[in-house]
């Protein structure tokens, strides 16, 4: 577990690397890639769906019935090699 002790002491260590001036600029660089990757996995959902809900478009698996992503070749749950709806099948 962490303690203040060790806290403190990266602080320290991180004042020693880095310096005073540039260590500030580095927190704010982190706190805006967290935002910015907070952000960009909120976007990829649509207002109002919760988090558990599958997709609008998927369809089922072969063997198992388990819904599946429309672009998804295995299914994750037996894995089962699933060609995707729109990708067209090669012939021998």
């Amino acid at each position: 577990m962490i303690g203040s002790q060790d806290l403190l002491i990266a602080l320290v260590l991180g004042l020693f690397l880095f310096g005073a001036k540039k260590l500030p600029e580095l927190a704010r660089g982190l706190g805006e890639s967290l935002k910015e990757f907070k952000k960009g996995t909120e976007s990829d959902k649509e207002p109002g769906t919760p988090v558990g809900a599958p997709s609008p478009v998927s369809r089922a698996c072969p063997s198992c019935q388990a819904s599946l992503e429309v672009d998804w070749r295995h299914c994750p749950r037996c894995g089962t090699t699933v060609v995707p709806d729109h990708t067209p099948t090669a012939r021998p």
